[in-house]
């Protein structure tokens, strides 16, 4: 709270501080929900100009982290509703047709290529949850959706997730490090 009382005051300083803390989640939320690094570096770009012109209006009874990856998560679905009504380029689709072969992915793979089958919204509360570490309240706050929504798409997540890398061979003790998956 201090450092967007800072930040509204116009101090330079604050700016960049703001920048450098709140960078790190956020392109990671970007680069989760559109998988391509220069989107999500852009993305991120856009989402924390857009956080420090708008921070007169967040609401300072409320934390500043979910305020700021939910106005990331929205400009992921705008950026993902341009990409959908642009054609696909032949570039885009040799590097699909290149890439590394299933067999020889790590467990990391497997688990991004498992994240992938995950509908939008699941996979942003997922990457909230586990990869960001915010509370179920702030993930609510963050994508404007009642907690007992947030619980069952993370349920749904992990058993969707479980389902596919059993479906893809990994056993559970493979699957140790991930978060729950052994569980489903």
């Amino acid at each position: 709270m201090e450092l967007a009382q800072r930040c509204l005051m116009g101090d330079a300083g604050a700016l960049h501080e703001f920048v450098e803390v709140y960078r790190p989640p956020v392109f990671a939320l970007c680069f989760r929900m559109l998988r391509h690094h220069q989107d999500a570096e852009d993305t991120t770009q856009e989402s924390l100009v857009r956080a420090l012109r708008y921070l007169g209006s967040w609401d300072s009874s409320q934390p500043l982290t979910p305020w700021v990856m939910k106005i990331a998560a929205n400009r992921c679905r705008t950026h993902l509703g341009k990409r959908t009504q642009r054609p696909v380029t032949s570039a885009e689709i040799q590097e699909q047709a290149s890439s590394p072969a299933v067999d020889h992915a790590s467990l990391a793979e497997e688990l991004q290529l498992a994240l992938d089958v995950l509908v939008e919204h699941q996979r942003q509360c997922f990457c909230l949850f586990y990869e960001l570490q915010l509370s179920i309240s702030e993930i609510a706050q963050a994508m404007d959706v009642p907690e007992g929504t947030v619980k069952t798409w993370l349920h749904r997540s992990r058993k969707q997730l479980a389902q596919r890398l059993r479906e893809r061979g990994i056993t559970p003790s493979q699957r140790t490090s991930l978060p729950h998956a052994a569980e489903e």
